[in-house]
């Protein structure tokens, strides 16, 4: 079953909090009852892949301000079909970010949420089961802004709870920050 790598994925990752607990279960049974959830088409929701994007120095993350949403979040998208969403992550943080050189700091789930995604053009409001990862730059830092996006932003730690964001980003700073604590020092360069 192509949803097999997904579910395994999806039954080890261990939630951060509860809001994360309940994005999680209500994925994995998402999954399980639609056979169709890689596709867009699917128009009640559909899996996303995303990328939660370190610097080479793991100090700073990497956020869009997306241009539909107007919300400054991390890089993703659409799966369209493929049932490979670490690929689909790494995929849309290259395209989102110009950025060639990005490799996952591991293969296993950095994070799940489930968010409603307004309505847009002809397209209604439906559900994204947003399935990310922790990658990181292993190359230039030098992003492109792409035409989903008003701008990109490499930020530190303490940069973003002033930046209004959704809580399920604040939650994969705490994550980042539990995994590299040394990112929350203040850098003599910034």
């Amino acid at each position: 079953m192509h949803r097999n790598d997904l579910l395994n994925k999806l039954e080890r990752h261990g939630p951060f909090d509860e809001a994360e607990r309940e994005s999680l279960d209500r994925m994995i049974a998402f999954v399980k009852q639609n056979a169709d959830c890689f596709e867009r088409s699917l128009q009640a929701g559909h899996i996303t892949g995303a990328a939660w994007l370190l610097s080479r120095d793991a100090s700073r993350v990497l956020l869009t301000h997306h241009r539909k949403l107007d919300l400054w979040l991390q890089l993703g998208g659409h799966a369209d079909g493929d049932p490979d969403v670490l690929a689909v992550a790494l995929r849309e943080a290259r395209e989102e970010s110009g950025i060639d050189g990005i490799v996952p700091l591991s293969t296993d789930t950095f994070d799940v949420d489930v968010h409603a995604i307004p309505a847009h053009g002809n397209v209604p409001e439906h559900f994204h089961y947003d399935v990310r990862f922790l990658v990181q730059v292993t190359e230039s830092e030098t992003y492109r802004v792409s035409d989903e996006s008003h701008d990109l932003a490499w930020l530190r730690p303490h940069e973003l709870p002033d930046m209004k964001l959704d809580e399920s980003v604040l939650r994969m700073c705490r994550k980042w920050l539990v995994r590299f604590p040394a990112a929350a020092k203040p850098s003599v360069n910034a």
